[in-house]
C-alpha cells in the first residue's frame, strides 16, 4: 500500500499553569480553543475550511470538557462549522494518540490537513457522584475526585493493578535499584534545563499566552531548585519511600496543538514543514509497571523507522516521575542520556495529562527544526499500563 508522507507544519501550546494557578480560571474548552485559533492564525495562507479534522486528547472528560471537547473547541475558536472534531482518550498519552490518529488519516489519504493536540485542566476537574442504586438511599454517598488516578474501580480488577501511580513508581524503584539521590538529581536537572531554556528564549516559538491571563511562562518551573532542597522533602506514597512531590511531575493545566499535513496540504498552508513523521508504536504492559511502557514502544518505533538509538539527535521522554524516567533509561542502554529532554521535562514544565503527548511531539519538532535536521523520538508512559512513541525526522 502506498501511503502519503505526513509533516508537522507547526506546533503551539499554552504555558502550563500549576494546580490552582494562573490558568485555573480558564475552562478547558477555552484553553483548547485558544491553541486551535493560534495554530491557524500562524499560517495565514491556510483556509480554515481546508482543515479536514481536529483530534484532541483529553484524559478526564468529566467536567467542562465533556460533550467532545475537540468539537466544542472548533466552534469556540471560530473555525467554520464544517470542520469536524473528535476527542480521544488514552489517558496520559491522549495528545500523542491524537497526533497518531490524525497522521494515520493523512497517510491513508482520508485527510490532507488536520490539527491534533490535547487539553487538560486538572484544576477544574470535578468531583463526581455515582447514581445511587435506589431513588432514596439511606446510607452515605461518596464523591470521587476526577483530577488524577483510579476512582470507582471495578472490583473484578486485581488489586495489584489498581495501586496509585506513585506506588507503581516505588515498585520500579525496587525493581531497578533507583536511589532517592538519583531521582532528586534527575528532577533538579529537569528544573535547571527548563529554567535555562526559558531564559534563552527556546520556547518563544511554541508557547502562546492565553488572553485574559497573566501567565506567560510555565508556572511549575523552579529555577532555584537544588538537590539539597529536594532531599528535604518527605516521601508521599510510602513512609520510607523515595518518591516525593519534588521528583514527580506536578498537577497542571494547559493545551497544545500540532498542524499536520501531506505535501499538498503543506503547500496549501504555505508552510515549510518542521519535521516528518517517520513511525509510531503503541504497546501494553502490566498496569503496575506503567512507567516503563515507553521502553518497548520506543524500541518498536525505532525498528519500524529502520534506525537505532545512535541515530537520534534528541529524545523527548515525558517525565511522569523521575524514577519512571530513570527506569526507562536503564533499559535503553545504547541511548546517550544527555540528549533526553535537553530543555527540561514534565517534572519542571508540567504534565497536563491530555496535552502532554502532543506537547512533547511539538517540542521535538521545533528542536529538530532549530538544529537544521536530524532524527528524534517522542515517548510517553500511560497509566493502566501502556506506552506510545513516535519518530520524527527534520
Amino acid at each position: 500500500m502506498v501511503t502519503n508522507d505526513v509533516y508537522v507544519l507547526d506546533a503551539v501550546r499554552t504555558p502550563m499553569g500549576r494546580y490552582g494557578g494562573g490558568l485555573s480560571g480558564v475552562r478547558p474548552d477555552d484553553l483548547a480553543a485558544h491553541v486551535l485559533r493560534e495554530v491557524v492564525r500562524r499560517s495565514p495562507d491556510l483556509d480554515p475550511a481546508r482543515i479536514d479534522d481536529v483530534l484532541l486528547g483529553n484524559a478526564n472528560g468529566a467536567g467542562e470538557e465533556n460533550r467532545d471537547v475537540a468539537r466544542m473547541a472548533v466552534l469556540l475558536a471560530g473555525l467554520p462549522p464544517s470542520v469536524p472534531g473528535a476527542t480521544v482518550n488514552r489517558l496520559c498519552g491522549s495528545g500523542l494518540e491524537a497526533v497518531i490518529g490524525a497522521a494515520r488519516a493523512i497517510a491513508l489519504g482520508d485527510a490532507s490537513i488536520c490539527v491534533a493536540g490535547g487539553v487538560e485542566s486538572m484544576s477544574r476537574a470535578p468531583w463526581v457522584l455515582p447514581k445511587p442504586e435506589a431513588g432514596f438511599p439511606r446510607g452515605h454517598e461518596t464523591l470521587h475526585s476526577t483530577t488524577l488516578g483510579w476512582r470507582m474501580v471495578n472490583p473484578a480488577m486485581p488489586a495489584e493493578w489498581t495501586v496509585p501511580l506513585g506506588e507503581c513508581t516505588e515498585i520500579l524503584v525496587d525493581r531497578y535499584g533507583i536511589s532517592r539521590a538519583e531521582q532528586d538529581a534527575f528532577a533538579a536537572r529537569s528544573q535547571r534545563r527548563a529554567a535555562r531554556a526559558w531564559a534563552d528564549g527556546v520556547y518563544a516559538d511554541e508557547v502562546s499566552a492565553v488572553p485574559g491571563t497573566d501567565l506567560e511562562t510555565d508556572e511549575s518551573v523552579r529555577p532555584t531548585t537544588t538537590v539539597e532542597a529536594l532531599a528535604r522533602l518527605k516521601p508521599v506514597f510510602r513512609p520510607n519511600g523515595t518518591v516525593t512531590a519534588g521528583n514527580s511531575s506536578p498537577l497542571n493545566d494547559g493545551a497544545s496543538a500540532v498542524l499536520l499535513a501531506d505535501r499538498a496540504g503543506a503547500e496549501a498552508a504555505g508552510r515549510t514543514p518542521l519535521a516528518r513523521i517517520v513511525s509510531r508504536a503503541v504497546v501494553g504492559i502490566e498496569p503496575q509497571l506503567f512507567g516503563i511502557g515507553p521502553v518497548r514502544a520506543a524500541e518498536e518505533a525505532l525498528r519500524r523507522a529502520g534506525v537505532g538509538w545512535s541515530d537520534l539527535a534528541v529524545v523527548e521522554l515525558n517525565e511522569a516521575f523521575a524514577a519512571q524516567s530513570l527506569a526507562c533509561l536503564a533499559e535503553w542502554k545504547d541511548l546517550d542520556p544527555e540528549i533526553v529532554n535537553p530543555h527540561g521535562g514534565a517534572i519542571a514544565l508540567g504534565h497536563p495529562l491530555g496535552s502532554s503527548g502532543s506537547r512533547i511531539l511539538g517540542s521535538l519538532a521545533w528542536q529538530l527544526h532549530r538544529r537544521g535536521g536530524g532524527l528524534g523520538l517522542a515517548a510517553i508512559c500511560i497509566g493502566v499500563g501502556q506506552g506510545l512513541a513516535v519518530v520524527l525526522e527534520a
